[in-house]
């Protein structure tokens, strides 16, 4: 039953391998600080294909980018960069030139930090490509080449030491001609933006004291600038169109009525002889609501055919008034007083001083002209009321958003009017592609019951915007999961949505609705999905760019499926996905700007191996009719991950991800058959001098529900075959896919990483656990237990020192496993769940909503609350369980964690305190769900290793574990830790 796919390159080439081992060591936590390694996306190549860069950088040193041309070692430039979480870097689009951002370096942040100096500066450095000539720019706040024409590079300068005071916004903007290599400097520039072509440069000015204030635009060619507009005002949001020939801005104006700016929207079109249009909704009546404006918290936008400007109004409030001081009348204070006294003398009430006190007390809570003046201290307090439809806390998260809320609005230019699309009772409006109809919806009437349940509904609308009116399209419609909400075609005209497990496509013209999906062989409905809710459909891949086909999915295989002709049936694209267990999950998208997908042109897909773990790229082929055959041609498949698919944009020159386990993440260039990779990064240099995992091994197994499942077991470093190692058993809901997939060496919010436990001699199992609907904890032990004990006949794992991690929700997993079995020798869990009862009342900080919801529609999977389902939530409540605990076990719990309320894992620690029960409560003052501050991070990641060594391994307790530490040794004992 048991898989064996161990990556043993011919019994790990024998000596060779051997000779390997005896140089390399396990890696620590303190190597890595100056560990370096590739961020996520920090790789580039020049549009024609020719040139690339990549950024190392490290957490506490200074990074760099490696420059070269492809293929060519002899022409690498390494260039130190600073310090840095990702490098900033563009090629310019002829492929002539490379700009990227010098930061202040390691050493100097570190003083700075600590004599509390002023903002460090950046620089952008420009390179010529193919030579040695390199550029500075000092105090740099951002840069951009002016797109296709690469004749520019403008370069806006940090505010400070701009010599611009007061609010203003602006700052020097260097205009560098590449050609000539002479600089233009024009001052106080907010924002700027190149059109698409690179031939026009719109920006803004913001001067001190508004002076000089105005929208701009520049001919680059031609080195012009034209005035569009000039005002007492602040001009921002610049939008082009996808085009270039046209752009909108906000011009925003004081009004000292107001809290907030007065907006109009300017919209510039024709650019050789630029045609200006300035909407001021203040003199505007008739259309304008003139209790609103135009708000600047939304981008204004062109129309695609440039005969409508769309903009965002919100309501207008009126600013504090701010009370005149009066002078006093003397005279009348002191004929008020004598009047005060006369009333207490002739008050026959007043017998004692206290009476006195108390009648004296009761003039002075007035005014002496008799009216009341509240100058008592307004309370401090929230009102929380049953009919709220969303939680105070949840208001209050969403308070700014609220705040800056907007209405999309249009102005027709050449009818000169303002048409109001939307409105508060429809809350949400997307402007469909080609902007004739927009899709509206509203979820206010659904709401309150959504966040008491978990189940989503809303309304949805089709707007006309061409006269604003608004047509009802769905009344309380069903969103079991994101695949049900209905998504336009690239002409705008149509829908596809899901409901009740079918794909539907709704004609906006003719109003007309068709299910696309009814009698086809297969269903899109998603049955693995175990959470409370109906039918979840997969996510259809997309649109066809002429509008006649979508891409759908079965969680197998990919579907042509057309939308409107009666004589074309389904095909199935890929043909071998249900019958060979092999999921096509995704496209890859080669063109960032691309319209719906192009089936004139090849497709790539993502290839993920369900039971073996492989992935890999296959291609879709266009048929001569339009469309696509049908079979995948397979390109690579491989024991890897492999990631992202990208190509160079003007040329036909690809880059690919790929990574094992134990093998670091890399870039290959190949081309659009992807016949041969070639590696061109180097990831994790030091990599090399590290001892990894030998390899992986598939376990199967069966819940004790029946489920077929896998779990992967990550060997040890230095793995010898008949020997038995301390495991760490690590979890959450499905993470077998993880098998190829490359842990960087780090500080993880958690303290958890495969890759440096595994290089410790640890070996790491994670199975998958299903779910089982009011059995959340349960269900981790149906399919935990039976996972390891399969997992423990591949005689990898030391049966006698098995230990578990979960955090969050494999927090909870964990917590309660060792409610149920003896098991597990140690056990770690961070921030977890432990009483479903108490959690469930309780409030996801974070968002500011319910756990309710979360409970019964979302990881919870009960159906119901505790009331109608008590003996559930309490037979998986790991508190109720906790006198049967033996194991050891560490938690992680933060104080302000706003995602699982602080209190579950002090109940939990003081019921097992309760019971002199082995447990060790580690708190990090500040800290949310999971660790953020890197002193943190560090530490904790130490303190896990350090309490399964012990456990696992045999090692001596350190005193923390072993006796704890007092409160007045904690700080020494924090900095004779701390690295």
């Amino acid at each position: 039953m048991i898989k064996r796919h161990l990556f043993t390159f011919w019994a790990l080439f024998l000596v060779a391998s051997l000779a390997i081992a005896q140089d390399t060591k396990p890696i620590t936590w303190k190597d890595i600080p100056t560990w370096k390694y590739m961020p996520g996306s920090a790789f580039r190549l020049s549009p024609d294909g020719l040139w690339m860069a990549y950024g190392l950088v490290q957490l506490e040193g200074d990074g760099e980018i490696i420059l070269q041309k492809v293929g060519d070692e002899s022409s690498k430039k390494i260039f130190k960069i600073g310090s840095t979480n990702f490098p900033s870097m563009q090629f310019s689009e002829d492929g002539k030139w490379f700009a990227y951002t010098e930061y202040p370096t390691f050493a100097q942040k570190k003083a700075n930090e600590k004599s509390k100096g002023k903002p460090l500066k950046n620089k952008a450095i420009l390179v010529k490509l193919g030579t040695d000539n390199k550029k500075e720019f000092e105090n740099v706040s951002n840069y951009s080449f002016n797109g296709e024409a690469s004749t520019h590079l403008a370069i806006n300068l940090s505010k400070e030491g701009n010599g611009n005071g007061g609010d203003a916004r602006g700052s020097d903007l260097l205009i560098y001609h590449l050609a000539s290599e002479k600089t233009q400097n024009v001052g106080n520039v907010a924002d700027f933006v190149f059109n698409k072509a690179g031939t026009y440069l719109a920006y803004t000015v913001d001067a001190a004291n508004q002076s000089g204030n105005g929208l701009y635009l520049m001919n680059v060619a031609g080195n012009s600038m034209q005035i569009l507009d000039s005002d007492k005002a602040s001009y921002r949001s610049l939008a082009w169109t996808e085009k270039g020939d046209a752009f909108a801005a906000l011009k925003m104006v004081k009004d000292k009525k107001y809290k907030q700016d007065k907006g109009q929207v300017v919209g510039v079109k024709n650019l050789a002889a630029p045609q200006v249009t300035v909407y001021n909704p203040e003199k505007d009546s008739v259309n304008f609501d003139q209790a609103y404006t135009i708000s600047p918290n939304r981008r204004p936008m062109w129309s695609e055919d440039l005969t409508r400007l769309f903009y965002g109004i919100h309501p207008l409030v009126l600013a504090e008034k701010k009370e005149e001081k009066k002078e006093v009348d003397q005279d009348s204070v002191k004929k008020a007083e004598a009047e005060a006294m006369k009333k207490i003398m002739a008050d026959t009430t007043i017998k004692s001083i206290s009476d006195l006190q108390k009648a004296i007390a009761k003039l002075d809570s007035g005014k002496v002209n008799g009216k009341k003046e509240n100058d008592a201290k307004k309370p401090d307090m929230t009102i929380w009321h049953w009919n709220d439809t969303r939680l105070q806390s949840r208001q209050q998260v969403m308070q700014n958003q609220d705040k800056n809320y907007s209405f999309w609005s249009m102005y027709d230019v050449n009818a000169g009017k303002h048409i109001q699309l939307q409105d508060s009772s429809m809350r949400d409006l997307n402007i469909l592609d080609k902007q004739r109809y927009a899709l509206g919806s509203d979820f206010q009437a659904y709401e309150l019951d959504g966040n008491l349940n978990g189940q989503s509904y809303r309304d949805f609308y089709i707007v006309d915007l061409k006269t604003g009116e608004r047509k009802e399209l769905f009344k309380k419609f069903y969103l079991p999961s994101f695949g049900s909400f209905p998504r336009e075609s690239p002409d705008g005209t149509k829908l596809i949505y899901g409901q009740d497990g079918h794909y539907y496509i709704y004609d906006i013209p003719t109003g007309q609705s068709k299910n696309i999906t009814e009698g086809m062989p297969v269903s899109f409905v998603n049955v693995e999905d175990d959470h409370n809710v109906e039918k979840p459909l997969y996510s259809a891949l997309g649109w066809s760019s002429d509008s006649k086909y979508v891409l759908l999915r079965d969680g197998w295989d990919i579907w042509q499926v057309p939308v409107a002709s009666t004589k074309e049936s389904p095909v199935n694209l890929t043909v071998n996905g249900r019958e060979d267990q092999i999921r096509y999950q995704y496209r890859f998208t080669l063109d960032p700007e691309e319209k719906g997908i192009d089936l004139s042109k090849p497709a790539y897909i993502r290839m993920y191996g369900e039971w073996t773990k492989k992935s890999g790229i296959a291609q879709l082929s266009p048929a001569k009719k339009g469309g696509m055959m049908a079979g995948a041609k397979v390109l690579i498949w491989d024991d890897a991950n492999f990631g992202t698919l990208s190509k160079a944009k003007n040329s036909e020159t690809y880059y690919l991800y790929k990574e094992k386990f134990n093998e670091p993440t890399q870039v290959y260039l190949t081309d659009a058959s992807i016949s041969s990779l070639q590696q061109v990064t180097e990831n994790a240099p030091d990599a090399k001098k590290y001892a990894w995992s030998e390899g992986t091994m598939l376990v199967d197994y069966v819940s004790d529900k029946g489920d077929k499942l896998q779990g992967t077991l990550f060997l040890p470093a230095e793995y010898e075959e008949g020997k038995k190692y301390p495991t760490v058993v690590y979890y959450y809901e499905k993470l077998s896919q993880t098998r190829h997939n490359w842990s960087n060496p780090g500080y993880s919010g958690t303290g958890w990483n495969p890759n440096v436990y595994t290089s410790n001699g640890f070996a790491v199992f994670i199975p998958d656990i299903v779910y089982k609907l009011d059995d959340p904890g349960m269900s981790a032990v149906w399919c935990v237990i039976p996972a390891v004990k399969e997992a423990i006949k591949t005689g990898v794992i030391d049966e006698n020192n098995i230990g578990i991690h979960g955090h969050s929700w494999g927090g909870y997993q964990t917590s309660f496993l060792i409610t149920q079995t003896d098991m597990f020798k140690a056990a770690a869990a961070g921030a977890p769940l432990t009483n479903m009862i108490s959690m469930y009342d309780l409030i996801y900080w974070n968002s500011g909503s319910g756990n309710m919801s979360i409970f019964e529609a979302s990881q919870g999977r009960f159906r119901g609350g505790p009331w109608e389902n008590w003996e559930a939530y309490e037979r998986n409540s790991p508190v109720y369980h906790v006198k049967n605990v033996k194991t050891p076990l560490l938690m992680l719990h933060n104080d302000k964690d706003g995602a699982v309320d602080f209190t579950q894992g002090i109940e939990y620690y003081s019921a097992l305190r309760r019971l002199k029960k082995p447990v060790v409560l580690v708190q990090y003052k500040g800290e949310n769900h999971g660790l953020s501050k890197l002193e943190n991070r560090k530490d904790y990641s130490v303190r896990m290793m350090e309490f399964f060594n012990h456990h696992l391994k045999g090692e001596a307790a350190p005193d923390w574990l072993e006796k704890g530490v007092e409160l007045l040794n904690l700080d020494d004992h924090l900095k004779e830790r701390a690295f």
